[in-house]
């Protein structure tokens, strides 16, 4: 009997390699998290709608430099995305979490940090924009999703018992493998548009060349694409997953945005380019 139960077990943790809260014991928090789940696809959805046609006022888009509801570049940038990415999601993963010091959950931990340290903190004091403020609707487009996105995340990672052993299960491997991979190739990419402006407060916009620009026009948005590719395999999580669907509403539209323009402005552009995946979009 003992021999069976232990083979159902098994069977499960194969599928599921982790515990999570039980709706018959934990009923009010399982049922916020995964209500808030719910909502991340469904602001996924329209996120990818309301891009489609009309891209985000931001960067090489923003037509809107003449309105008076404008915000440093770098105090929007960590505000949204380091205040809540660093502070923010520590908070939640070490107060609400009840498994935030074993070995697995400190490595998601500290894949998401480093991605945000750098995100949200070095990249906003390192770069240099063509435009010293943005629209005030940009940072708080940002803020809220986020806010949501990371919110699902640290409480999962940080109140969820994965099963002993996990990191020798090939979605951990993986999973890492992806996230590092992705995360090289954001910073490279990130790296190359930035030393395509030699003086800090350069105006005016390059065509970059080498690495995956060669290819395509947005491979720091297809770094970071494959990072939280990485980190839903890795989580193995329904809240990680809506978080790289978000990601992909966000990017998939931009990036066509993105190789429009460039394409308007550049006579001499790359036809071959494509957008954001290498000889197919």
């Amino acid at each position: 009997m003992t021999n069976g139960s232990d083979s159902r077990t098994d069977s499960i943790s194969q599928i599921l390699p982790w515990t999570f809260f039980s709706p018959d014991h934990e009923k009010a928090r399982f049922w916020v998290h995964y209500g808030l789940v719910i909502a991340g696809f469904i602001l996924a959805v329209i996120t990818y709608l309301s891009q489609a046609f009309k891209p985000a006022p931001y960067g090489k888009h923003d037509n809107t430099k003449s309105s008076k509801c404008r915000v440093p570049q770098r105090i929007a940038h960590v505000g949204a995305d380091g205040v809540l990415g660093v502070i923010g999601f520590s908070l939640i993963y070490f107060l609400l979490g009840e498994h935030f010091d074993e070995a697995e959950n400190i490595v998601m931990y500290c894949l998401f940090e480093l991605h945000y340290l750098h995100r949200g903190l070095i990249h906003p004091l390192i770069t240099r924009y063509s435009d010293k403020t943005v629209p005030l609707l940009i940072p708080l487009g940002t803020f809220l999703p986020n806010a949501l996105y990371f919110f699902i995340n640290a409480d999962w990672i940080g109140s969820t018992h994965y099963y002993r052993g996990y990191y020798y299960d090939p979605r951990f491997i993986i999973g890492v493998i992806l996230f590092v991979v992705g995360y090289i190739i954001n910073r490279a990419s990130d790296w190359k548009l930035r030393s395509l402006r030699t003086k800090s407060g350069e105006q005016g916009y390059q065509i970059p060349h080498g690495l995956l620009f060669n290819y395509i026009s947005c491979p720091n948005y297809l770094g970071e694409m494959i990072e939280w590719g990485g980190w839903t395999i890795l989580t193995w999580s329904l809240a990680g997953l809506v978080w790289w669907l978000f990601t992909c509403a966000t990017f998939v539209a931009r990036s066509r945005h993105n190789l429009q323009w460039y394409r308007e402005h550049f006579i001499e552009y790359p036809h071959h380019r494509k957008a954001l995946i290498p000889f197919l979009y």
